[in-house]
């Protein structure tokens, strides 16, 4: 018999300034059940099992192309794995 753990929490610190708020909201609407905690300079973002941050998503928001690199940029820091991170979306969640 096993017994399988419970999902755990994964999450991503970022850096607070007027063009991450709308990535922030893209992320939002992409993820039900994220809990969103804004402190002073960042917001944490934490979600129970997976955080999927998808490309289309933050373009639409910010109105412009927005590149997945360019998350590198907003990351203060994460807990979890990146199990995916290519052209079109990111993925956080663990692999255990």
């Amino acid at each position: 018999m096993s017994v399988e753990a419970a999902p755990r929490p994964v999450g991503v610190d970022i850096q607070e300034n007027e063009e991450n708020r709308a990535v922030v909201e893209a992320i939002e609407a992409d993820n039900d059940d994220l809990t969103v905690r804004h402190m002073p300079g960042i917001i944490r973002l934490t979600k129970t099992g997976q955080l999927v941050i998808n490309q289309a998503s933050i373009e639409g928001r910010l109105g412009r192309p927005w590149e997945t690199h360019e998350f590198q940029m907003a990351m203060i820091s994460y807990f979890g794995e990146f199990v995916e991170w290519d052209d079109d979306r990111i993925v956080i969640a663990w692999k255990h």
